[in-house]
């Protein structure tokens, strides 16, 4: 495949190695780069032709739905285009999830065959697609390894940052999640490091630890054979993108193929050492396991792995029309019978709060005072603070995939009733004023 992370050379022989006329970017940011890059620059031209022209061949036929381009969505200094999906009738205060595209790729194609749409169909939430643009990057890259496009407040990373701003205003979004294949995995890194203020969830597929390269030669050394560092070198890059930030760090999904040749697998193993310093837990899985075959690790429950056996650079999708299904195969997109996007959503637990959210509109308000609401992993639990009457705890133990309904913590018996909504789980709320007591279990 052409290299998925080429810039062009500031002073190369060749029209084809330069960036293509458009917005003017900082003339600073045109670094120069060895007459070997610009020839290989010549060489990925052709083949990015060639590969454009099999995408154009193969790829399926658009779903109905497609994203819309927003315009004026900010001052755009990294000069993005932002295209965006919001599924029909999409109620107020859902969450947005960026979702980035890899070289040679767009945002229509990345949205039509990786099945985020479909998913935002399902958990109710509006989806962001960047586009990167020849006049930044010639193989239309985002630009991970450049650190005026990385900084916090500047550049590529401040664009996509404006992106889910102006989605934040005309949908109401309280939250926000970014995902990217590639070299959009590597601006993934970027915008979880500089953004964690922002970023509640990160997915990283087949792309680099955050800090790896600051130019277009160290990319090169990043994606293949990789770079060493210890958890606390590459957990301080995070910490110096906002050095006076406190607050709580992203969780992070990190996804790797076992055959790519072209971002080593190497750089899972970086990532993971990276997120799991940054987000103050150890290297040491505290779960060890497989999903749909592949193996599965959890780190602290902040920090996920996926190893995916065999597969080569790209994303991987499960195609069909079953709940974990999404996708469908085209360059770079791989059909591994496993929906990468469905098990983000799943870690982030968009689809628990979807599932909360169809659940609070069948029960309605609480006849008893404010409800509060909380996850721990993948268990549910919810308080119904009763001005007159005190407390009623109300906990969901089992997850959708373990089994339907749960076992209810309560201080009464008639002080609650279930409702069923997605994935067989129960929710339940407060209908009668309970005796406040200390929650006892039952069975």
């Amino acid at each position: 495949m052409p290299s998925p992370f080429m810039k062009p050379a500031a002073q190369p022989p060749s029209g084809l190695a330069r960036r293509a006329a458009g917005p003017s970017r900082p003339e600073a940011r045109r670094r120069p780069v060895a007459a070997l890059t610009a020839t290989v620059a010549a060489g990925v031209a052709v083949l990015l032709l060639a590969a454009l022209s099999v995408v154009a061949m193969s790829s399926p036929a658009r779903a109905a739905a497609t994203p819309q381009e927003v315009t004026g969505f900010g001052s755009n200094p990294g000069n993005l285009r932002m295209f965006r999906y919001v599924p029909p009738g999409l109620a107020g205060g859902r969450p947005v999830v960026v979702a980035m595209h890899g070289c040679t790729q767009n945002a229509a194609a990345y949205a039509a065959n990786t099945g985020w749409m479909r998913l935002a169909d399902t958990y109710k939430f509006s989806v962001v697609f960047p586009q990167q643009q020849t006049a930044n990057n010639m193989n239309a890259c985002f630009n991970w390894f450049e650190a005026g496009d990385t900084r916090r407040g500047s550049g590529e990373a401040l664009s996509i940052k404006q992106m889910v701003d102006r989605t934040k205003r005309d949908n109401g979004s309280t939250s926000a999640y970014v995902s990217g294949l590639s070299a959009g995995g590597g601006m993934t890194s970027a915008m979880l490091a500089a953004y964690p203020d922002v970023f509640s969830g990160g997915g990283i597929i087949a792309g680099l630890p955050y800090g790896c390269a600051n130019s277009v030669v160290s990319a090169f050394t990043c994606m293949s054979p990789g770079v060493n560092k210890s958890p606390k070198e590459w957990g301080d890059k995070v910490r110096a993108a906002f050095p006076s930030y406190s607050g709580p760090r992203p969780k992070v999904s990190v996804w790797q193929g076992t055959a790519d040749s072209t971002v080593k697998p190497v750089n899972g193993t970086e990532l993971m050492e990276q997120f799991t310093n940054a987000n103050g837990t150890d290297q040491a899985p505290d779960t060890t396991d497989t999903v749909g075959g592949y193996p599965h690790r959890v780190y602290g429950g902040t920090v996920e792995t996926y190893q995916v056996t065999g597969m080569g650079h790209g994303q991987p999708v499960d195609p069909g029309t079953g709940p974990a299904q999404c996708g469908t195969p085209a360059p770079y997109i791989l059909d591994m019978n496993i929906c990468s996007a469905y098990h983000l959503v799943r870690f982030w637990g968009i689809d628990a709060a979807a599932a909360h959210a169809k659940a609070a509109a069948v029960l309605g308000a609480s006849p008893h005072g404010p409800l509060v609401w909380g996850w721990h992993g993948r268990t549910l639990s919810r308080r119904a603070e009763h001005p007159e009457h005190g407390a009623c705890w109300l906990r969901l133990l089992a997850a959708p995939a373990d089994k339907a309904g749960g076992k209810l913590w309560t201080g009464t018996a008639d002080a609650a009733r279930s409702v069923p909504h997605a994935g067989g789980q129960r929710c339940m709320a407060c209908t009668t004023p309970p005796t406040p007591r200390t929650p006892t279990a039952r069975s």
